[in-house]
């Protein structure tokens, strides 16, 4: 009798393993649900990214709040890269490229790219990620020169002669030697990235020998020495607003 039921156990156990092998192979042939059939980059977007990130994308989706940190606003990753949008680096943080983490963003953000490989040929799963992208890149909030700090220093210390909408045509252009350039086209004239640091280095001027010609000023210096101008800190932030403000003002176009 011991030995019958020894048998059965054996045999009940077989059966389970056949079983699993069974519905593992199966399942093996047919992706899981959640991959849906729509290589669209809203679908997703709102498939993968909107449970965490929020229909908008702004970071405030259904299961936000149960996460240990706060999901990023993917709305404001343009305007978080001085207005250019980062897409290379939005592709390799879905894709996984370059990362030692089982994650990207915190341990609680899947690499989607490991995931669609295990269910899709490679190029369904480059599709796939490059609407997303691109999908992302459509969602970006437009930076633009608002009425803050940076759009002040601008009107007070440049707008005269790049003019109020920064396009080089300010009243005192024509009295110029040369016509001051546009900038809004930094971030054309840059391979569609906007370049805040060398921006940042024109605006500052005390590390070159001019910046447009000798008739613009050292902002760096005359910044230092205005009544109130603070410290080194001070001066840097005026610039960096001003940088700011230039990014928001460029035109996207190709």
């Amino acid at each position: 009798m011991k030995n019958e039921r020894i048998v059965v156990a054996v045999v009940g156990v077989l059966t389970l393993i056949v079983l699993k092998a069974a519905s593992v192979a199966v399942h093996a042939q047919q992706p899981p649900q959640i991959l849906i059939e729509s290589l669209a980059g809203r679908d997703s977007f709102q498939q993968y990214c909107a449970p965490c990130h929020g229909v908008g994308g702004k970071g405030d989706g259904p299961v936000a709040s149960a996460l240990r940190a706060r999901p990023s606003d993917l709305t404001a990753l343009a305007r978080q890269s001085g207005g250019a949008f980062p897409g290379e680096r939005v592709r390799n943080f879905v894709t996984g490229t370059g990362r030692t983490l089982p994650a990207h963003g915190t341990t609680e953000m899947p690499i989607w790219g490991q995931m669609f490989r295990a269910f899709e040929s490679d190029a369904r799963v480059r599709e796939r990620i490059g609407n997303l992208v691109t999908y992302i890149e459509s969602i970006q909030v437009p930076t633009t020169g608002n009425d803050d700090a940076g759009s002040r220093l601008f009107r007070t210390h440049c707008a005269s002669c790049h003019g109020s909408t920064g396009r080089g045509d300010g009243p005192m252009a024509m009295q110029l030697r040369r016509m001051p350039p546009d900038l809004t086209q930094f971030t054309r004239r840059n391979g569609g990235v906007f370049p805040s640091e060398q921006v940042y280095r024109i605006v500052d001027g005390r590390d070159v020998m001019s910046h447009g010609d000798r008739e613009m000023p050292v902002w760096g210096d005359a910044f230092r020495m205005t009544t109130g101008g603070g410290g080194a800190a001070a001066v840097k932030a005026r610039i960096d607003a001003i940088v700011r403000y230039l990014a928001g003002i460029q035109e996207r176009g190709v």
